[in-house]
């Protein structure tokens, strides 16, 4: 005999197996700590990569007027400006990562223990069936 309430909760976690669960399922696999500075640092390689890329483009934008100018002004002060910005672009970048990393992983440990109880209520069900 088919039970309609152990159907429809199969088919719920069926669903969530083959969209959200997977990803969840590696995000849950790490400790909080571990999830988020592992992101973290990737932000960081990101936020360096972003940073050079845009500081390239700001040199090669004008170079003509760049190179002119280099003999003018104080490398000293130039390096410790771009120094600067770098650090600020970064841990704003960086923060912002710890913020959205955090929630991403409470939101999934969350989605992980509805998915756990389902187990458990499936295995109920089916121990409650068995036994009739």
């Amino acid at each position: 005999m088919l039970n309609e309430e152990r159907i429809k909760l199969m088919t719920k976690m069926a669903s969530y197996e083959a969209n959200e669960g997977k990803r969840n399922e590696s995000i849950g696999s790490y400790f909080r700590g571990d999830y988020i500075s592992l992101q973290v640092i990737k932000s960081i390689i990101s936020a360096t990569i972003a940073f050079a890329i845009c500081f390239a483009l700001f040199v090669f934008y004008d170079f003509e007027v760049f190179m002119s100018d280099v003999y003018k002004m104080d490398l000293l002060e130039f390096g410790k400006n771009a120094l600067l910005y770098y650090v600020v672009f970064t841990v704003a970048y960086a923060f912002i990562s710890y913020l959205i990393y955090t929630h991403r992983y409470s939101k999934a440990r969350k989605s992980l223990k509805i998915y756990y109880n389902n187990l458990k209520k499936l295995a109920y069900l089916y121990d409650k069936e068995g036994k009739k």
